[in-house]
């Protein structure tokens, strides 16, 4: 007999009614208290006999989660159908009939990289190029791939956006990033590490200090070993999670995104109604033991967190950990006990910083350093890690460390099989900044790539050079031949990239497959690039730059935005009015569009994109910076003139006191930095003048 229900419904019940069946109650994580970024230790572990904590399965028989199945079935059925014809009409006005398709669309993922707050920001601006809600995208043809998109994937600053969205019930880019009514914004005008400004000891950095630290101390306090990685991760929830506005910043009125489970991504309404692709987040793992203060091989386990594991599709693994369980140490798919699991270790800042945590390559031990940084906010961060280190137990303070549930798996092929511990580290230290490995993976079959790159590989530019897409297809072609599709064809070098011009306009790889079905998918690749109209750039911005005014940061949206709108002509500073149209017929039928696809046999080259400007230029410049533009454009109008010389004398004045102030603050830092008397004092002292009593200061 049919089914009464739709398939999709069917799937929608079973799913909620399985867990339900064999599952016990957990204890439940608060969201009230900074505290709550403690996990919950010596839980009762499910009857494993129906409801295992561990997924195995071969490189030539792979399976997926059977919740991920069915999340994107469903969406395929009920949601993407209406979103294909709200992006395409019927299709006519590209020479298809959209009903011909008899609702089997292509399979889209969007791949978000890293590279910080700037890749965040491309990001988000990307993504709000693709979306149909934004009325300029929708009217220039891009809006609306971000709704028919099947899958999302974000590695470091990619993860920011992804968790983001989520974590704030999916609202447009320009209320997630700018705040309304409902939302406070990213708020990247406040620092990411100093938050009142750069005197590592005033009051208020001193409560936002305590307040990170608190928060670890009580993840310490379960048993779990912390890292540098954990006060990071609370300093990314500030700005990217939902509890965090201008007047609490500096309270602990809220938890400040503590106890936000990555595992409660299925529980959000976003999910439950289909709306948003399926959010994949990578990682790499250092192997343990091996202390690597350099970047990773590529044969570095790759990890990928999705709200329902934490799972590696490599060979030398091929299994996954439920998710809400991590932390659980396994043993061959076993814990110690049936009283030995563990929940909550799945904080979203957690994965979020998990996946950009570079610790391991920028801090230098022996000489109390950290490069890349600037001046204040990697004093800010060797402060917190010197009184963490002073104040609980830590294992690799370089790394995210996460209980293995691999232990005793794939001995001889998988390079932590005897080890307890992952040490897991920034999805970009193989040197793979795009997540692609998720989307290439055979299982999901994905047909079409979105590449949202916003990498700086160009040194002193800032610019993408291809090098990680390489990087990806040397893995594939070499470690990943059983498990994932082939990369298409792409430039050899780095230096083929940037002269051929396709890392610095939109280009489509893999238009040409020789085999049906295809035997690779199409990746869409939209770089950050010089302006198309020949403005000075703002968006390519250094990786660890942790500060934008608000000004920088909507003109570096609106620079991107346009850029993303505008396509590219051939010998011309103009945009494409076809362009839409092209990726449109890209992502539905790949369709070979010769001004946009790479053909090895006939290239381009990047002197066909006249009048770019490559060198940063500051929107909004701050301090002696803005003083010396002031100077700059008004040095006609100063001369001779009275009121003028008044002015260079006092600004004069303020900046050699300024400096140093400046010079003086940095003394006082390293002196305190290397002060043992730090040893002696207590770390916390109750502030009774602070908003809550159970709220703290560093002394």
């Amino acid at each position: 007999m049919p089914s009464l229900l739709p398939t999709g419904l069917v799937c929608l019940i079973l799913s909620q009614l399985s867990p339900s069946a064999t599952s016990q109650r957990l204890p439940q994580i608060q969201q009230t208290s900074v505290t709550d970024y403690a996990p919950f230790t010596n839980v009762d572990c499910p009857d494993f006999s129906t409801q295992p904590l561990l997924r195995t399965f071969s490189a030539e028989n792979q399976t997926l989660h059977p919740q991920e199945v069915e999340y994107v079935n469903t969406r395929s059925q009920t949601v993407l159908p209406r979103a294909w014809a709200d992006w395409l009409g019927d299709g006519s006005s590209l020479g298809y009939t959209l009903s011909d398709f008899q609702n089997n669309f292509p399979k889209v993922g969007i791949a978000i990289p890293g590279g910080g707050l700037r890749a965040a920001q491309y990001g988000a601006a990307c993504l709000e190029a693709l979306d149909a809600r934004n009325d300029s995208a929708k009217a220039a043809g891009t809006g609306g791939l971000l709704q028919v998109a099947s899958y999302m994937t974000g590695l470091s600053g990619g993860s920011w956006i992804t968790g983001s969205l989520f974590f704030n019930n999916w609202p447009t880019i320009e209320k997630l990033v700018f705040g309304d009514e409902n939302l406070s914004g990213w708020m990247l005008d406040i620092p990411f590490v100093t938050p009142d400004g750069v005197n590592l000891f005033s009051d208020e950095n001193q409560w936002f200090f305590g307040s990170l630290l608190w928060s670890v101390m009580a993840k310490a306090e379960t048993g779990i070993d912390t890292s540098m990685v954990d006060p990071w991760s609370r300093m990314i929830s500030y700005h990217f999670l939902n509890q965090t506005t201008r007047d609490n910043f500096l309270t602990n009125d809220t938890a400040h995104g503590a106890g936000q489970l990555w595992s409660d991504i299925p529980k959000l309404p976003t999910y439950q109604s289909y709306q948003a692709p399926f959010p994949m987040v990578v990682a790499d793992a250092r192997p343990v033991g091996s202390n690597l203060t350099t970047a990773l091989g590529l044969d570095a386990t790759v990890y990928e967190i999705t709200p329902l594991e934490l799972a590696s599709y490599d060979p030398s693994l091929s299994a996954g950990m439920n998710l809400t369980f991590a932390g659980t140490r396994l043993t061959e798919g076993r814990p110690e006990n049936g009283t030995a699991c563990v929940i909550g270790l799945d904080q979203a800042g957690f994965v979020m910083g998990t996946s950009a945590g570079l610790f391991n390559q920028i801090l230098d031990f022996a000489h109390d350093t950290i490069r890349d940084f600037s001046a204040d906010d990697g004093a800010g961060m060797l402060y917190v890690l010197s009184r963490l280190l002073r104040s609980v137990r830590t294992r690799a303070d370089d790394v995210a460390n996460w209980p293995s549930p691999f232990t005793g798996l794939n001995a001889g092929r998988f390079q932590d099989s005897a080890a307890n511990w992952l040490e897991l580290i920034d999805g970009s230290s193989n040197g793979e900044n795009v997540p692609y490995a998720p989307l290439f993976v055979k299982a999901r079959a994905v047909d079409v790539i979105v590449t949202a790159e916003g990498s700086a590989d160009i040194p002193g530019l800032n610019w993408p050079n291809g090098s990680s897409l390489i990087t990806t297809r040397a893995r594939q072609a070499t470690l990943l031949r059983l498990s994932h599709q082939q990369f298409p064809p792409i430039p050899d070098k780095p230096e083929d990239f940037i002269e051929l011009g396709v890392n610095a306009r939109p280009t489509f790889f893999g238009c040409d497959p020789r085999e049906s079905p295809p035997e690779y998918p199409l990746v869409i690749y939209l770089p950050n690039a010089p302006p198309f109209n020949g403005e000075n750039p703002v968006a390519n911005t250094a990786t660890f730059q942790l500060t934008y005014t608000i000004k920088h940061t909507r003109k570096m949206f609106d620079q991107i935005h346009n850029n993303l709108l505008a396509g590219w002509v051939p010998n011309s500073n103009g945009a494409d009015p076809n362009w839409g149209t092209c990726l449109k017929c890209a992502a539905i039928d790949r369709a070979r569009l010769k001004q946009y696809c790479y053909d090895p046999a006939n290239p381009t080259n990047k002197s066909q994109l006249p009048n770019r400007k490559l060198e940063f230029v500051d929107p909004d410049p701050q301090g002696i910076d803005r003083l010396g533009g002031f100077f700059s454009r008004s040095k006609f109008a100063l001369i001779g003139a009275a009121i003028g010389l008044v002015v260079l004398i006092a600004a004069l004045t303020f900046g050699l006191l300024w400096w140093k102030k400046r010079k003086n603050q940095e003394a006082e830092y390293k002196k305190l930095l290397n002060d043992p008397g730090w040893d002696a004092e207590p770390l916390f002292m109750q502030h009774a003048t602070h908003r809550r009593m159970d709220s703290y200061e560093l002394k």
